[in-house]
């Protein structure tokens, strides 16, 4: 390939991460990205994410740790990927618990129960042992992630949920936090419930067998693309359980054994966009 058409294919990366930007200040979806680009990779779709990541730290938007998504084995199977992807969280993104988000703040959201691990030791080795993720992690908190896509109906494969930031939204965190020798990652269950009905239930298990695998995952991974784990970063560490559609109105609550519950309901109007 030509460096005139390496400098094309840069342009066109940069075109959609704009179109993405766009999305997110108009509130209206676009078409998927997949399309746009013959043979758009995984390393295409994270220089997209990267653009706009750098776009929003330059205009004041606090980066303040990670998302994990794609943690379970039937929806790798379903992308056709062998491994989770990774999205950013700004301070933006974070909701306090028990409160209602704004009407019309997301798109086409839907919510999940998670994991969240607080990090006391930044992660930067080129590989990371159990031993180093132990020691750099200072507390487990409940969690609710909100995804949401810019992609018009959902209709997205692995690039377009790379490149649109992991399908992030936003996310809420319980208020008290356990340390991990007290609780068991793999064993504890979750039940995630919508106006006291429940909706989804999973376990740590579903999260690539335990959510410190995908932690190791993701520290490994950041360092290799320039963006390693800090002290003080939150990292999301994919759903216990599968995700549910919201509605305006709902109210939800996700109890995790060992770990408490955290809610967060849904403001009304006629729809959420």
């Amino acid at each position: 390939m030509t460096k005139v058409s390496n400098d094309a294919r840069l342009s066109k990366l940069r075109d959609m991460a704009e179109n993405l930007r766009m999305a997110y200040t108009n509130a209206v979806p676009v078409e998927p990205l997949r399309g746009r680009l013959e043979g758009l990779s995984t390393d295409d779709a994270y220089a997209i994410q990267e653009y706009n990541t750098a776009h929003w730290l330059a205009n004041g938007r606090r980066l303040v740790g990670r998302k994990i998504g794609l943690t379970s084995r039937a929806v790798q199977q379903q992308l056709g990927v062998d491994q989770p992807d990774f999205g950013m969280l700004f301070a933006d993104m974070a909701m306090p618990e028990g409160e209602d988000i704004p009407a019309g703040r997301l798109l086409q959201p839907r919510i999940e129960a998670e994991i969240a691990l607080i990090l006391k030791r930044d992660l930067v080795f080129e590989r990371h042992t159990y031993a180093d993720l132990l020691q750099a992690v200072d507390c487990c908190l409940p969690a609710l992630e909100i995804v949401d896509s810019r992609i018009a109906n959902w209709d997205i494969r692995l690039a377009d949920t790379i490149a649109d930031n992991a399908s992030s939204g936003l996310f809420v965190l319980g208020t008290r936090p356990v340390l991990l020798r007290d609780i068991d990652l793999t064993a504890c269950s979750t039940r995630m419930s919508r106006s006291g009905e429940t909706v989804s239930e999973g376990n740590g298990r579903a999260c690539l067998g335990n959510p410190l695998n995908a932690c190791l995952w993701l520290a490994d991974t950041m360092s290799r693309y320039g963006r390693p784990l800090q002290a003080g970063d939150i990292v999301l560490t994919g759903a216990l359980g599968p995700m549910v559609p919201v509605v305006a109105g709902d109210r939800f609550e996700a109890s995790i054994d060992g770990l408490g519950s955290v809610s967060v309901g849904f403001g009304k109007q006629k729809e959420i966009r």
